[in-house]
This record gives C-alpha cells, structure tokens and sequence, in this order.
C-alpha cells in the first residue's frame, strides 16, 4: 500500500511538472520607435489603434512606465535589465574605451535570449537591433536563434530608401542580404515574425520568445498612400486643438492624474494660427503621414494577434507593448527635409520629420522629447496582455515600472533563472523588478530610486520626488504627484532634498560606468 501511494504521489508530480513545462508561456515584446506617450487611442490619440485598444481593453495600461530616452540605451536596458551603461551602451553606437560607452553589448551582461533560452525557449527576433555590430555583437551571437532586420537605426521603410541610406543593411541570421523590392518594413518585421512563430509552434514543443523591435514611427515620414489617405484632413484643425482634445481624453480614459496641467505649448513652437495657409498645409500632411506610420503598426499587431489565434496560441501569450523613446522633435518647428530634390513627401525617396510642434503633441500632456529626461522624453505606453495570466481587463496601473524590469518580468513569467557567471565571465545583476505581482494589482513603489543619463541629461526619481538637470549641469526639483506636467521647479524651496537627489545620482553614476 505504501508503495502505490508513494508511485501515485510520483506519478502526480510528474503530471503536475510536465503540465507546468507546456503552461510556459510563450513570450511577445513590441518595441516601438520615437512613439510619444499619447500617440495610442487607449492613451488619448485620435490615431485608429483598434488592436492595441483591444490588447489594453483585455489586459492593463501603466500610466507610469519609462525608458531611457533615447533608441540604444533603452535597447540595452529591456535586452540586459542593467543600465544602459552597465551593458556598455550609456550613449549609442560610437566606439569609446570607457566602459559604459562601448558602443555594444559587453560580455558581463545577458540578454533576454540568452536567459530564456536554458529554460526551454525558442529564440526569435525581428527588426532593428541598435546594440552592437560587429563580430559576436549580432542577435544570433547573443542568444537568438533567428533573426531578420537591421543591426543599426532605422531610417527606411521603402526599398529605394536604400539609395539615400546605402549604409543601411538587412540581416537573416548573421548574413546580409537583399530585402524584397516590395519592402514596407513595419509589415516585413511583422510578416518575418510571423513566419517564425509559425515554424516555431508547428516544428516544435518549446514555447517561444519574440522581439519585434520596429523602425516605426521613427522619421523618416514614409508610408503607404492607402494609410496616409485614411487621415486626409484629420490634421486641418492644426496642434493646438489635437493637443486639447488629446489631454482630455487622457482625463477622462484616467491614464493621467485628474490634477494634471496641461504643460504649455514648447516656448519654440507658434500657435497654429500664426502659421500660413501654405504652411499649414504642409505641416498638416506631415502629421497625417506620421499618423499613418502608427496606424501600420497597429493593423501588423492585429495580424500578428490573428496568428496567434489561429495557432491556439494567444490565451498564454504574455504581449509587452512599449516605446523606446518619447517622440522625436528633430528638425525643430517645421521639421527637416533631407531627401531627393521634389520627392513627395511620404515616399521612399523623401526623407523628412514631422517637427517639434507635432512632437509636442505626441508626448501630451508632458514637456519636452526624446533625448530629455522630462517626462516627455522618457515616460512611454505599456500594454500587458496575457489572458491566462492576466485577470484584470482593462486596468491602469500606477505602479511604477521601467526598461530594466522586462528582463525580471519575463524570467518569473518564463521560470527561467537568472546566471551569475557565463564562459568564465561575471555576469552583473540585474537592476529591474518584476512587474508580475503588478498584473493582480497595484504594487508599492514608493521607494524605488530610478536613474537617467544621457549625453549629460540626467534625472532621479524617487517616490513622487523627481530632480531633473539638462544644460549647464542646473538641477530642477518636481513633486509628481502634484506637478505631473513638471511645472513647477521646487529646487529653490527645497534645498536639502534636491542635495539628497544629487547625491544619490552621483553614488548611482559611480557604480554603473556613467561619465568616466
């Protein structure tokens, strides 16, 4: 009798083990590009995003969620969970010999792949990979087990792009090749994804892990006519009165705070009613493109979701949806126009922005852009989606979350363990949290200290208190729960706690390589 029992209790763990290998789930991340926080419709756009709306409605919004600032540094960050300058990336590509500016991945990091990959996971990337190019520096060297894209910054979608940016290159694997002449790159990303994940679930029991890291909607304003004629007119109203309906719309979906202020139009920016009929019109159609580029990104989510689903595979897919940066004002007001001689803008051989007015508009309610570390420059939509781990639909969640918390997030979801050494090297630990308690509910946070620095733009937050320093080394001091928008500096009332903050950077930029 007792040795049935003791075979029946062997039996049943037995059971319970392999049903928890095959109830791993398999593992989507979407990173976007230059994409501003109010640029989805479950964020307070007009842009129709109706398959992330759906993945928000069934699953959670984080209206507190950053990333580094800028495309390279926040690629590190969510590949390693380190800071950026721990992996060696504190700026982006360039070759120093100071060790948090390396221009690459270093070896004392891992990345999601390559952590993923010992606990049963089939490795999958698609799109622009930013950390590193030379050899052992691509996706397969770094624990990919297939991989399609670019290994440097976008800056194309149509294949005749090539001739403006000819140093542009795409990748299978480790080798270069020619990309199709039909290219649009947002549906090649998606359709090589897809292509994967098909080959993955059919020829194999693993689950799976993707990242499909797009160029969109990064500049250059390149789309297909049938989007851009979706939103002729849309813009005709101009920045001013988007910007107003956006920020309400915030309120009233409760991704931001009821007490936010709207911050007021960038000092470089005039009102749209300053601007000539011609001008208008112009910069009127540059948003229209843009919208465009985001739209593309959502019908590929949609056909990414319906393979999914088609493959029985959506319930126990975790999805993480984010972006790299806030959104781009490059060019200043107006834009920049670097392509062929009267090209028409929005194809492949123009190559234009659409302007830090509309960038304003993108990073509503929030101050300032890519490259800042204000709000508008780091806070960033994050989407949750996960039907069998995820209860909540339709959430927010204030918890505060951050770049460095996926690789966290995805080893609890995946049971994978985290290495300390890999082929003799030390490998750093990493910084981030798990966000996976935040999926039941709201998490405390309130003392969590988060760090920026880049090209000497620097930010600590801590709980609600934010101190901020951009040019000339002068350090700002906001309270976020009063000052959302970080209007009103308190550096001056509040002395001590801004030397607190300063000291607090300065031990942070010491132990993780920042401007040595």
């Amino acid at each position: 009798m007792k040795n049935l029992l003791t075979t029946i209790l062997i039996l049943t763990w037995l059971a319970c083990s392999s049903a928890y290998a095959e109830s791993k789930p398999n593992i989507i991340v979407i990173l976007v590009d230059d994409m501003g926080f109010s640029d989805l419709g479950c964020y307070g756009s007009e842009i129709d995003t109706p398959n992330l709306d759906q993945l928000a409605g069934n699953g959670l919004r984080y209206a507190n969620f950053y990333n580094t600032s800028r495309c390279c540094p926040t690629r590190a960050s969510l590949l390693t969970g380190l800071y950026s300058h721990q992996a060696g990336v504190g700026a982006m590509m360039e070759k120093t010999d100071k060790p948090g500016y390396l221009g690459h991945l270093n070896r004392n990091c891992v990345t999601l792949a390559e952590a993923l990959k010992p606990a049963g996971y089939k490795t999958l990337m698609t799109g622009k990979w930013h950390v590193g190019d030379g050899d052992g520096m691509k996706p397969v060297d770094r624990g990919f087990d297939h991989y399609w894209g670019v290994l440097h910054g976008g800056g194309l979608y149509f294949k005749e792009t090539m001739k403006l940016k000819p140093e542009r290159k795409f990748y299978e694997n480790a080798k270069q090749i020619e990309p199709p002449d039909d290219l649009y790159v947002t549906d090649d990303f998606t359709d090589q994804a897809i292509g994967f994940i098909d080959q993955s679930v059919k020829e194999s029991k693993k689950p799976f892990f993707l990242y499909l890291a797009h160029i969109a909607p990064h500049w250059p304003l390149q789309a297909k006519p049938k989007d851009i004629e979706k939103y002729k007119g849309r813009y005709d109203v101009g920045w001013d009165v988007v910007r107003e309906k956006r920020f309400d719309k915030q309120k009233q979906l409760g991704v931001i705070p009821a007490n936010t202020v709207l911050s007021p139009r960038d000092p470089a920016a005039k009102a749209w009613s300053e601007m000539s009929e011609e001008k208008r019109k112009d910069l009127a159609h540059r948003m229209e493109i843009y919208a465009a580029q985001i739209d593309c990104i959502d019908q590929n989510v949609g056909k990414l979701i319906a393979k999914l689903r088609a493959l029985g595979q959506l319930d126990n897919t975790l999805i993480l949806f984010m972006s790299d940066n806030g959104c781009s004002a490059e060019g200043g007001p107006g834009g920049f126009d670097r392509g062929e001689k009267d090209a028409q803008i929005g194809t492949g051989l123009s190559y234009s922005s659409g302007g830090l007015e509309w960038a304003n508009v993108s990073d509503t309610p929030y101050r300032n852009f890519k490259m800042f570390t204000h709000e508008g420059g780091i806070a960033s939509p994050f989407i949750a989606h996960w039907p069998a781990g995820i209860t909540s639909k339709g959430e927010i969640r204030k918890t505060v979350g951050h770049v460095i918390d996926v690789m966290p997030t995805l080893l609890d979801a995946g049971g994978a363990e985290y290495p300390k050494q890999v082929d003799s090297k030390e490998i750093k630990p990493y910084e981030g949290i798990s966000l996976i308690p935040s999926f039941k509910s709201d998490t405390a946070t309130s003392e969590r200290v988060l760090y920026w620095e880049h090209y000497g733009k620097k930010a600590v937050r801590s709980g609600y208190w934010k101190a901020v320093s951009g040019e000339k080394n002068r350090w700002n001091l906001y309270h976020l729960k009063d000052d959302p928008s970080e209007l009103n500096d308190l550096a001056d009332k509040e002395p001590a706690k801004l030397e607190e903050f300063k000291e607090l950077w300065q031990a942070w930029a010491k132990r993780c390589d920042v401007l040595k």
